[in-house]
């Protein structure tokens, strides 16, 4: 976060009240928390989804607007950040007819957008996609989506419950929020549908435990999951201020103790951003995501049907990158920087052993 501009106080009323006027929320309501959007069209014609969020605080109401571009429904997984080995894993497993794939991270990690990739790549005219949101942040053509509306009783349960009875190929699941939502994703992807769905975990290897204490039991996990996604978001070096410098190996090790691991050279070539008026003199301008994709492969499921705490050793054992790993390749070729990677993902242990 940085500022932008300090508004005089006056101002205040008029500006919460437009926002709310645009975006269909109640004037008079100042207590609770709304939530709305609003659809803007610029000057270039361009189509921009903005959603509205109101929480009371101390001192009146707090507004955050996030801002969707439509461009965003348009991408597939070769323009989302994936590295070869991540997208080829991911594309597989979107081969296959049935089973469950899940994208963990916290929010605003851009965990919808990359389940719209992976439904940008499914479409086809002899596919069936039924998708269930809250919200509906991008419209697809081709896709029939669902939207959440807890006063009119559709919930992610309910509506999972309804469309499967509506012969779908493909179920995207917005959220898996609680037990009830899990099971019957679970039992979709057992009776013959390929389910994609989120859920809040720190990293793929969690997302496993984090199910079994939400009461799925491990045969049934064995039995369907057959990938976790996790990612982060992480700003991307401003191309109009970028340049590069050499650091020792000596000095990334301030930053990372063990980087010699994966940098055995004692000098590299780093990149920075100088600060321009681009990028508001942040030296940062986008954001891409850092992913570790995990597959879960046969010997993980005969483990996973035994004890979910015993796929760890063997998740130890396999081959698969993780976020951290993913981010060093993206700061080798200059799209992030060591600080920037560091601020967003967890270290794993055996970069912090020299």
């Amino acid at each position: 976060m940085h500022d932008i501009g300090i508004l005089p106080k006056n101002f205040y009323e008029n500006i919460v009240n437009r926002l709310k006027v645009l975006s269909k929320l109640r004037l008079d309501e100042h207590f609770e928390t709304q939530d709305g959007s609003i659809r803007y069209l610029t000057k270039k014609n361009t189509t921009v989804d903005m959603r509205i969020s109101v929480a009371p605080v101390m001192d009146g109401e707090k507004v955050v607007v996030r801002i969707l571009f439509r461009y965003v429904s348009d991408l597939g997984l070769d323009s989302i950040g994936l590295s070869d080995k991540a997208f080829k894993l991911i594309n597989d497993n979107l081969k296959n007819p049935f089973g469950l794939i899940l994208v963990s991270g916290p929010t605003g990690s851009g965990k919808t957008t990359t389940l719209y990739a992976a439904i940008r790549d499914l479409i086809d005219t002899k596919v069936n996609i039924t998708t269930i949101e809250d919200p509906v942040e991008y419209r697809i053509d081709r896709v029939n989506q669902i939207q959440v509306n807890e006063q009119k009783n559709i919930t992610f349960a309910k509506a999972l419950r309804s469309i499967v009875r509506q012969d779908p190929d493909v179920i995207l699941v917005g959220e898996i929020r609680d037990n009830e939502t899990a099971e019957i994703a679970v039992n979709s992807a057992l009776t013959g549908h390929l389910v994609l769905s989120t859920f809040h975990a720190n990293d793929a290897i969690s997302t496993l435990p984090r199910l079994y204490d939400m009461g799925i039991e491990p045969f049934l996990l064995s039995s369907t999951i057959d990938l976790i996604i996790s990612q982060r978001l992480i700003r991307t070096i401003c191309p109009h201020c970028k340049y590069s410098k050499e650091m020792s190996i000596a000095e990334l090790k301030k930053i990372v103790p063990g980087i010699f691991k994966v940098f055995p050279k004692t000098k590299i070539n780093v990149f920075n951003g100088k600060g321009c008026r681009e990028c508001g003199f942040t030296g940062y301008k986008g954001r891409t995501a850092v992913f570790e994709v995990l597959a879960i492969t046969h010997d993980m499921k005969d483990a996973l049907a035994e004890n979910i705490k015993s796929v760890q050793s063997i998740i130890n054992e396999e081959e698969y990158i993780s976020m951290f790993e993913d981010g060093l390749d993206k700061v080798k070729k200059g799209i992030t920087n060591f600080e920037e990677l560091v601020r967003v993902v967890k270290i794993p242990e055996k970069f912090l052993k020299e």
